[in-house]
């Protein structure tokens, strides 16, 4: 026959210190699970050479895309614009009658003035006259006019006698339209030279053609130029 067994009764410390052991247990499970969950080291630092992205105060929707909301799904964004759009939107479009600009009409005689120049008044013996013109713009808005040798013409006279004309033996004529600007006067670019000859068609290779008399004799410039005649002759004296 067996003895029977004798069971040790613990103390009940033994079983408070049990439970305080299963609590920290279960505390540390708990606060691992928060920490691989919540992550509190993100947000703290930028990781070494990125850049800190720049906070946007509008987004302006694509015409081809459709614009994406940041927060919620369901929210639809009101587009913004930029000072760019605020700018091009505020500058009206130009205007095809404001930018256009009428052109020129040609001069027409009433409006403009032709003086006939001398280079001196008087001429000593063997000087020879420099002959020009000055045209003049007297109208309050720019005209054109054609200026060239093929509207150009000199006229000397003694009198009523014509000693020298500048179309008599004239080579190669040319055009030339000019812009006169409104009070603006224009000259002869390169003088004509009268050698104080008399001048015809028929001799403009000889030799021997007449010399106007000197000894103080009058002679008198009368030009024409677009065919507009000079108002008032120039006298010239040669000796």
């Amino acid at each position: 026959m067996t003895a029977p067994t004798t069971r040790t009764r613990r103390s009940k410390a033994v079983y408070r210190r049990r439970r305080l052991a299963l609590l920290l247990a279960v505390l540390v499970a708990v606060a691992l699970v928060w920490v691989l969950v919540a992550q509190p080291w993100r947000g703290s630092a930028q990781p070494t050479g990125a850049a800190v992205p720049a906070a946007s105060a509008s987004r302006s929707a694509s015409p081809t895309e459709e614009p994406v909301p940041d927060e919620a799904p369901d929210a639809t964004p009101t587009p913004t614009s930029t000072p760019a759009d605020a700018a091009a939107s505020a500058s009206p479009a130009p205007s095809p009658s404001a930018t256009a600009t009428p052109a020129p009409e040609p001069c027409r005689a009433s409006d403009v003035t032709v003086q006939a120049r001398t280079d001196q008044d008087t001429y000593a013996a063997g000087q020879n006259p420099q002959l020009s013109i000055t045209l003049t713009n007297n109208s309050a808005v720019g005209c054109t006019m054609n200026v060239g040798t093929t509207t150009q013409k000199f006229t000397v006279k003694s009198g009523e006698d014509v000693w020298w004309r500048s179309t008599d033996c004239q080579t190669e004529p040319s055009d030339m339209v000019v812009l006169i600007a409104p009070g603006q006067s224009v000259s002869s670019a390169t003088p004509l030279v009268w050698d104080r000859t008399r001048s015809s068609v028929s001799s403009c290779d000889a030799t021997d053609r007449q010399r106007a008399p000197g000894g103080g004799a009058s002679y008198f410039l009368s030009v024409e130029i677009g065919g507009v005649a000079s108002t008032d002759p120039a006298q010239m004296l040669l000796y």
